[in-house]
């Protein structure tokens, strides 16, 4: 089963911006991406609830530092 990712413009900039600093990180960005879209649990993704006011969303990782 197959997710839909939804983005937002401005998750475009910060992610352009981000991988501007990083290029380095471009294809395990790629790769994660595709990861969260065939399988949002998947354990590499590390997927945790955010508290606070950004208590609705959820953030994964790309790697141990990001």
């Amino acid at each position: 089963m197959h997710y839909k990712i939804l983005t937002t413009e401005s998750y475009f900039k910060k992610i352009t911006k981000f991988l501007k600093k990083h290029p380095d990180m471009f294809d395990r960005y790629i790769k994660t991406m595709k990861t969260l879209e065939g399988n949002p649990y998947h354990p590499s993704l590390r997927l945790h609830k955010l508290t606070g006011n950004m208590g609705e969303y959820y953030s994964i990782s790309l790697n141990l530092q990001y």
